[in-house]
């Protein structure tokens, strides 16, 4: 955890002012300063409209009885891009207007669907429950209570 943190907040800002620095050595101050803004408001529009949509599929998809699995991760997706593309920078805009791509959407998805399974398999297959390896002899196995079912009318009073 603290690694992620020193590079979320040492690491990250660091590499943002050296990009900052080098590009308006290139393009200039201005310049620099309004690619800033003009990616920060583009961005900001671009999540709204992906995000309505996103909420719009949930809903759909939750109306069917469907598990909207896939949405849920666009929605995420939109939502962490929004807070790059909000940070001032070049390097978080980049990952941020990445993150709104479809297709570059897809293959992380893809991507992380396939280590979920791997992982999962893998502690299935090493029985890393926490019920393994107990054994219950004839007398300790807990008795299991026939279920009661009642029968009966009521009237209700309002």
């Amino acid at each position: 955890m603290f690694r992620f943190l020193f590079v979320l907040f040492i690491i990250i800002p660091i590499i943002e002012i050296a990009l900052l620095i080098q590009v308006s050595d290139v393009i200039g101050g201005f310049a620099t300063i309004a690619l800033v803004v003009i990616t920060a408001i583009l961005g900001a529009k671009m999540v709204k409209q992906q995000g309505m949509g996103a909420l719009q599929n949930v809903q759909t998809q939750m109306a069917q009885g469907q598990m909207p699995a896939k949405e849920l991760f666009t929605g995420i997706c939109v939502v962490i891009a929004g807070v790059l593309l909000l940070t001032p920078g070049i390097m978080t805009d980049v990952f941020g207007l990445l993150l709104l791509t479809p297709a570059i959407r897809n293959k992380l998805a893809a991507g992380l669907a396939s280590q979920a399974t791997v992982r999962m398999s893998a502690g299935m297959q090493q029985g890393s429950s926490p019920f393994a390896g107990q054994q219950h002899t004839k007398q300790e196995q807990p008795q299991m209570e026939q279920p009661t079912t009642l029968d009966g009318e009521y009237e209700r009073k309002d």
